[in-house]
């Protein structure tokens, strides 16, 4: 399988054919992984190639096609397949035929140490899976609790049957001697070559896809470290903004939340990817233990139960943790939504006063205005009927009327043609205001 992105990976569900499929029992399978340590998903993939090269180069075999995923080649004594996927490269040696020990040999014996030493990243994932075949099921199970009991870990062992009852899987997950992770295939029964290899494909990928989705557990509960600090900062918080209602403190709980809600986004942008990935893979190690339709084997425990016991606790830490991070950041939000709403409800009622007191101060501009308005019109009425008097006396010497009675007559008049020039001047100036 060669998936584009981790998140996509739940959706594959066969593997396209290997030649292991092709293996009869017995034989042995061997399984190596390396991931680069960060930003695995980016790493430049002319860096794989170049490991994978190196290696056929020493097996003296063809080198892959230019921007090839995958690449299989017959080294003689075994056959070796190259996998590359958007996290980590996976190298696997297929030996067919009888075996001089069980769970023989370490990584170096069959991977150069010089090339392992430069590998582009850390070994996530070794593991040795032997095929072996008997007469029938009674055989399988004297080698259960012989030969085979010596090579495991039996508080940790699981074994099943699988294949209509016509294998028999073992493999309790743990690093042995030689850094290799140990399963077991027995043949039991008249079953095919291809249904040995898919078995013996599943429970590689159950061990490699289990091993990565780890990978998130350490993060998770880093996390959690960190967001029960937050939790108590928030609930602070929370009882501040319950404790001061208004005043200068909500800026400076506002301002506090903002940053907490920062933190909060840093975190979930920096867990998203490992989270998301984690839960892909634990996808892929549930569907791949489904497809093994296990039965019970004289009361041992089955891997779906190993995977109950051992992985699926910490899978639930890791979900846990990314449910935290979600609610956290929702209460955060909805903390800082109230408190918003509390300020602007406050800026609201300060803005209503500071309305309030500008029609004050603009009623009593209005009502200064009226009033200068009433001095102009005196004031101009005074030097208007001061030059009419001027303007008068003449004319008043001619009709024998003296300058004082002139000045009274045209007082009236003078004053109401001031007022009403005055008046059409200020409704002028406000139509034009509204306009």
């Amino acid at each position: 399988m060669f998936d584009e992105h981790p998140l996509r990976l739940s959706l594959t569900n066969e593997l396209h054919a290997r030649p292991y499929q092709l293996m009869r029992a017995p034989g042995r399978v061997l399984m190596l992984a390396f991931k680069q340590q960060v930003k695995a998903a980016e790493r430049d993939p002319a860096v794989d190639r170049r490991h994978l090269i190196e290696l056929l180069d020493q097996f003296g075999v063809a080198h892959p096609p230019p921007d090839a995923n995958h690449h299989t080649v017959d080294a003689g004594r075994f056959v070796l397949s190259w996998e590359r996927h958007t996290e980590f490269v996976s190298y696997t040696i297929y030996e067919q035929g009888p075996t001089d020990a069980l769970f023989a040999g370490n990584l170096a014996a069959h991977f150069p140490q010089d090339w392992l030493n430069r590998a582009p990243g850390k070994a996530i994932a070794a593991a040795q899976c032997e095929l072996m075949a008997v007469e029938n099921r009674e055989d399988a199970l004297e080698l259960l609790r012989g030969p085979l009991s010596n090579h495991f870990r039996l508080e940790s062992l699981a074994a099943s049957w699988i294949a209509n009852r016509q294998i028999m899987a073992l493999g309790d997950f743990r690093i042995h001697e030689g850094r290799y992770g140990r399963f077991a295939l027995i043949k039991c029964g008249e079953v095919g070559p291809r249904r040995i290899g898919r078995a013996c494909q599943r429970l590689l990928e159950v061990d490699v896809y289990r091993t990565l989705s780890m990978l998130s557990f350490p993060l998770a509960k880093k996390v959690a470290g960190e967001m029960n600090k937050i939790e108590r900062s928030l609930a602070e918080m929370v009882r501040d903004v319950a404790e001061h209602n208004g005043g200068s403190r909500d800026d400076e709980i506002l301002a506090a939340l903002t940053e907490l809600s920062a933190e909060i986004e840093a975190i979930a942008a920096d867990t998203a990817f490992r989270f998301g990935a984690g839960g892909a893979y634990e996808a892929l190690v549930k569907e791949r233990v489904s497809m093994l339709s296990e039965e019970r084997v004289e009361g041992r425990q089955l891997f779906r139960e190993f995977m109950l016991r051992r992985f699926e606790p910490a899978m639930r830490t890791v979900q846990s943790a990314e449910r935290r991070l979600a609610e956290l950041a929702t209460r955060t939000s909805r903390v800082a939504q109230l408190l918003r709403t509390r300020v602007n409800v406050a800026l609201e009622a300060q803005n209503q006063d500071l309305l309030e007191s500008m029609n004050r101060r603009a009623d009593l501009q209005l009502r200064l205005q009226r009033t200068v308005e009433g001095l102009s019109v005196v004031a101009i009425s005074y030097y208007a009927v001061s030059l009419a008097g001027y303007i008068l006396a003449p004319v008043g010497d001619l009709l024998g009327v003296d300058k004082a009675a002139m000045t009274a007559l045209a007082t009236i008049p003078i004053i109401l043609g001031v007022w009403m020039f005055v008046r059409r001047i200020r409704e002028r100036l406000e139509s034009g205001k509204d306009s």
